[in-house]
C-alpha cells in the first residue's frame, strides 16, 4: 500500500476522480474490487456509481447531476479494439439513463493517468477545465476558452500544456446547452448521443485535459501482449486477388445486393479490407439501395428517391480522393478512420476527420442531398460545435418536410427556404442550430421539443424514440432494431445490442460457449432468445472499452484478454451474467427516474404502420411490441410492466433496487 491506494495488478486502478465544480474540491475515491467484478468498467462502472451517488428525480441540468467519463476495463492495455470510453449520466434529452461512446485516444489517457473514471458534479461560477497532470489535479479558469470550438480548444490546451496533452471538450452547441450536443475528443471523435454535452455546458465545464502518462497494470502482461500480437498478425495481412477484386467491385455492389436481398457482410479478411479502405462510408450507397438507410425523412424509397446514380456522389470511393492519411483509434488494428484535406472547399478542412456513415446518411440520404462538399463541410461544423450529427440531421429533414407540407413558411424560418436536396440551405440551417440563431433555436433541442414549439400536427414527421432521433438504419431491414430503438434505456440508438447487427460478423466465434442459433427475420420469439444473449455480450463489449466492430473480424479471444488483464478466469456464462447485470442496472436507473423504456413507441414510418407499396420493404410491418414482450420475458423482466422481477434482481445481486423501481 502507498497511503490509502492499493498496489493492484488486474487491469484497473481501483480509484476514480470526484470533482465538485461548485466548491472546487477535487479528490480521489477508492472503489471496491467487487464493483469491478460485477460491473467491469465503462458504463457498467458508471451506472453503478451514478445510481448510488444520486437521488431519485434529480434534474439532469442541475448542480447535483453527476457526469461520468469512463474508459473500459481493457482500455489502455493495448488489447485490440480497446480504445473506447463512455460519457455517462442522466440524459437531459430523454430524462432516463444516458451514455455516449467515443474512440480515439482520450479514453486510454484516463487509464494511463491512473484512474478508472472521472466524475463531475456542481456548477462552476465561471468557465473551467479540469487538468490532470504529473503535478496533480487542478481546476483551471477557462474563460479564454469559452467561445472556442472544440478543435480550437484542443489545440489551445495543447499549446498551453504540451502537444501530448489529451483533451475532451464541448463546442458552441454544448456551451449553449443544446440537448443534442455531445463531447468531442481528438479533434473530431464525438461521444455524441444522449445530450450529455449540454450537461457539461450547464456546469460550465469547458474541457478535461490530461497530461500524465503511466502504465495500466495487468495480471499477466506477457500473456496479453502475446494474445495481441497473435490476433493482429492473423488479422493484418496483404489482401489476395479475390479480396482486391471484390473491393474494386464496391461501386457496382448496391444493385447486386438489392437484387439478391443481401447486406454488406463477408469473411473477416474482406471486412478488414473494406473497413480499412472506406470505413463506414462503404455503406453510403449500399444502405439506401437495400432498404437499410432511411430516405427522405423516412418517407421515401432508396432506389426511387435516392437512386444509385445520385448516391454514387457520396460513396466511400469519392471520399478517398480527399484522403491525407489513415486514422485509427488507440489499439485498433483496422484503422477504419481517415484524415481528409479539402481546403479548396473551406480553410477549416485542411485537416478533418472523414465523415461516418451516420453523418452521410443523416445529412445526405435523409434530406436527398448528394453534394459531397457540403457533407464534408457539415461534418466539420458538427465536430467543431460538438453536436450530434444524427439528431441534427434528423431535425433538419423534419424541418424540410414541415416546410414542404406548409406547416412551416419562410416567415417561420427567418426567410430560409427549405427544400429536399438544397445543400446550401442545409448548411445554413446547421449553423443556425449550432448558434441557436432564429429558427435554429427551435431545432437545437431535437425533434421532440421542436414539435412542442411548432405544433400544427407536425409530430407525424418527428422520427424519434423517447425524445432521441432514430439513426440511419431501418428496423424494416433489421427487425431487432425495432426492439433496440424502443426498449433500450438509451432509446433510438443503433449502437445498442442488436442480434441482426451482430450477425453481420461471426458472433458465434466471438465468445465460445454461447448458443446462438441462426435467427429468423420474422420470428419474434427466436429473435428475442438470441437478443438476450447478444444483450449480455454487447454490455460486456462496451464495459470493457471494446469497439463493436470487433465482432466483424472472426474469432476474438475475449475471455483470454479478460483473464490476462484480471486473472479472474471467467466462463462465457459468467461474462453473460455480468452483461445482463449491467443492462438491468441501466434499465433500473431509467425506471427510477420515471422513464419506462417498455412504454416507448416508435414512429409509424420506422416500423411500417402503413406498409410501403414499393421497394425492399413493400408490404412489411415490424411488430416490435411483440418482440419486446418476448425479449422482456427472456430477460426476466415483467412483460406487462417492463419492470425486472424480484427473482431476476436477486439472481443478479440487485435486489436492493426493487423498492426504487417497483
Amino acid at each position: 500500500m502507498i497511503g490509502s491506494i492499493p498496489l493492484i495488478n488486474n487491469g484497473y486502478f481501483g480509484k476514480v476522480i470526484l470533482a465538485d465544480l461548485a466548491s472546487g474540491d477535487i479528490k480521489e475515491k477508492i472503489i471496491p474490487d467487487e464493483i469491478y467484478e460485477n460491473f467491469l468498467g465503462g458504463y457498467g462502472l458508471g451506472v453503478k456509481l451514478i445510481y448510488d451517488w444520486t437521488r431519485k428525480g434529480y434534474d439532469p441540468l442541475s448542480s447535483e447531476a453527476i457526469l461520468g467519463f469512463l474508459p473500459g476495463l481493457l482500455t489502455g492495455t493495448n488489447a485490440p479494439f480497446s480504445g473506447r470510453y463512455m460519457v455517462c449520466g442522466k440524459s437531459p434529452l430523454t430524462g432516463g439513463w444516458g451514455d455516449a461512446n467515443s474512440g480515439g485516444f482520450f479514453g486510454p489517457a484516463i487509464k494511463k493517468a491512473g484512474y478508472d473514471g472521472i466524475f463531475i458534479s456542481g456548477i462552476a461560477d465561471t468557465p473551467s477545465y479540469l487538468l490532470i497532470s504529473e503535478e496533480g489535479l487542478s481546476m483551471n479558469n477557462a474563460t479564454d476558452l469559452w467561445g472556442l470550438d472544440a478543435i480550437e480548444t484542443d489545440l489551445k490546451l495543447q499549446e498551453i500544456h504540451g502537444h501530448e496533452t489529451r483533451v475532451c471538450s464541448i463546442g458552441k452547441a454544448g456551451e449553449k446547452v443544446s440537448l443534442i450536443s455531445g463531447v468531442v475528443n481528438d479533434k473530431g471523435r464525438i461521444a455524441a448521443r444522449s445530450g450529455l454535452g449540454a450537461v457539461m455546458g450547464i456546469k460550465k465545464l469547458k474541457a478535461i485535459a490530461i497530461k500524465k502518462k503511466g502504465v495500466v497494470p495487468v495480471k499477466y502482461k506477457k500473456f496479453l501482449l502475446s494474445l495481441t500480437r497473435h490476433y493482429n498478425n492473423h488479422l493484418i495481412k496483404q489482401p489476395g486477388r479475390l479480396i482486391k477484386a471484390l473491393v474494386s467491385m464496391m461501386p457496382k455492389l448496391p444493385k447486386i445486393l438489392r437484387w439478391t436481398k443481401s447486406g454488406l457482410t463477408g469473411t473477416p479478411d474482406l471486412m478488414f479490407e473494406v473497413y480499412h479502405q472506406f470505413g463506414t462510408t462503404a455503406l453510403n450507397a449500399i444502405a439506401p439501395e437495400i432498404g437499410d438507410a432511411p430516405v427522405k425523412n423516412w418517407g421515401g424509397i432508396g432506389y426511387l428517391d435516392f437512386p444509385l446514380s445520385t448516391a454514387r456522389n457520396i460513396t466511400g470511393h469519392n471520399f478517398i480522393k480527399y484522403k491525407l492519411r489513415s486514422y485509427g483509434c488507440s489499439a485498433c488494428p483496422v484503422q477504419c478512420g481517415a484524415i481528409l484535406s479539402a481546403p479548396e472547399i473551406n480553410p477549416n478542412l485542411r485537416e478533418t476527420h472523414r465523415p461516418e456513415y451516420e453523418t452521410c446518411t443523416m445529412f445526405g440520404t435523409l434530406s436527398l442531398n448528394n453534394n459531397i462538399e457540403s457533407i464534408l463541410a457539415i461534418n466539420d461544423m458538427c465536430n467543431r460545435a460538438g453536436i450530434d450529427s444524427i439528431s441534427a440531421g434528423a431535425s433538419i429533414s423534419f424541418a424540410i418536410e414541415c416546410f414542404e407540407k406548409g406547416i412551416l413558411s419562410a416567415k417561420d424560418t427567418g426567410g430560409l427556404e427549405l427544400h429536399w436536396g438544397d445543400s446550401n440551405a442545409i448548411i445554413r440551417l446547421v449553423d443556425m442550430i449550432i448558434n441557436r440563431d432564429g429558427f435554429g433555436d427551435v431545432l437545437a433541442d431535437g425533434t421532440k421539443r421542436a414539435v412542442e414549439r411548432i405544433g400544427k400536427g407536425c409530430e407525424a414527421f418527428a422520427i424519434n424514440a423517447g425524445g432521441q432521433e432514430l439513426p440511419g438504419h431501418d428496423p424494416r431491414h433489421f427487425p431487432s432494431l425495432g426492439l433496440s430503438y424502443s426498449s433500450d434505456p438509451t432509446p433510438g440508438r443503433h449502437t445498442t445490442a442488436s442480434i441482426n447487427f451482430a450477425e453481420m460478423g461471426p458472433i458465434r466465434d466471438y465468445l465460445p460457449g454461447i448458443n446462438i442459433t441462426k435467427s429468423v427475420k420474422h420470428n419474434p420469439k427466436k429473435l428475442a432468445e438470441n437478443q438476450r444473449i447478444v444483450t449480455g455480450v454487447h454490455q460486456v463489449i462496451s464495459a470493457l472499452g471494446l469497439c463493436t466492430f470487433s465482432t466483424l473480424y472472426g474469432t476474438f479471444p475475449l475471455l483470454q484478454f479478460l483473464d490476462a488483464a484480471t486473472g479472474w478466469k471467467l466462463s462465457a456464462h459468467d461474462v453473460l451474467k455480468i452483461g445482463w447485470r449491467i443492462q438491468t442496472m441501466r434499465l433500473a436507473f431509467s425506471l427510477r427516474e420515471g422513464v419506462n423504456p417498455y412504454k416507448v413507441s416508435l414512429p409509424g414510418r420506422a416500423w411500417g404502420e402503413k406498409p410501403a407499396e414499393k421497394g425492399p420493404h413493400a408490404g412489411e410491418t415490424v411488430d416490435y411490441k411483440e418482440m419486446n414482450r418476448f425479449y422482456y420475458e427472456e430477460m426476466g423482466w415483467d412483460a406487462t410492466t417492463g419492470i425486472p422481477t424480484l427473482e431476476t434482481l436477486k439472481g443478479l445481486g440487485l435486489e436492493s433496487l426493487y423498492e426504487d423501481i417497483s
